[in-house]
């Protein structure tokens, strides 16, 4: 699952492919339709719940409050299952469907960070990112970019610093199901189901407390 875009989507995986998945894109529904989606990829895969035997949760980058859904309820899972929950980067998912797409590196990802800014990484090929995630804003990484394909709602966003935008545009559950499936047979170790927030969130205690005097 991954709820680290505007997309929440789902897909269950039995190892060597995908046989269910479900994907909506709504920036401010993460929380009311990502348990719905894992009821409806179940039901169309014909399994019960207690089939799981791992959970894949995408990590990030991205907004705060959209992040902490997928990965919060990708732990609640993984505890009332006693299965393992493993991370794996978004960014990393958009790319590997870009190369199951047909794409050929090298290229970026670029998703949608607000703020004008993009979370973004340069990617070898398909399978291998080549640096960590950053966040910036698209005219200050636009002539690091030049000549690469940038896939992503980023690139979309901001055609002036990225003009050879490409698909997909969210990443979706079944290709980070198949990248972490793919991983997993091949010994590597995924990350630690935790959140890649790149940046401070928008709301923030205040430094300094006014104090009132009662009169």
């Amino acid at each position: 699952m991954d709820t680290a875009t505007p997309a929440v989507t789902v897909a269950l995986h039995d190892g060597a492919s995908v046989i269910a998945s479900s994907g909506q894109v709504d920036a401010r529904r993460h929380g009311e339709l990502l348990l719905p989606a894992v009821d409806r990829v179940l039901a169309e895969a014909g399994v019960k719940l207690d089939a799981v035997t791992g959970v894949v949760v995408g990590v990030g980058p991205g907004p705060y409050t959209g992040l902490r859904v997928g990965l919060v309820t990708a732990a609640t899972f993984g505890s009332a299952l006693s299965v393992p929950v493993h991370g794996l980067c978004t960014l990393d998912g958009l790319a590997y469907a870009a190369g199951q797409g047909g794409l050929e590196g090298p290229f970026a990802v670029a998703t949608d960070a607000r703020r004008k800014e993009v979370y973004w990484a340069r990617y070898e090929d398909a399978r291998t990112r080549t640096g960590d995630p950053a966040v910036d804003r698209p005219a200050d990484i636009a002539a690091e970019l030049a000549g690469l394909p940038v896939v992503g709602a980023g690139a979309v966003l901001y055609p002036e610093a990225f003009p050879d935008a490409r698909g997909p545009e969210h990443v979706a559950a079944g290709a980070l199901a198949a990248l972490a499936a793919e991983r997993l047979a091949a010994g590597q170790e995924l990350l630690e189901p935790r959140p890649l927030y790149l940046r401070r969130p928008d709301a923030q205690a205040p430094k300094n407390y006014k104090v009132v005097t009662p009169k």
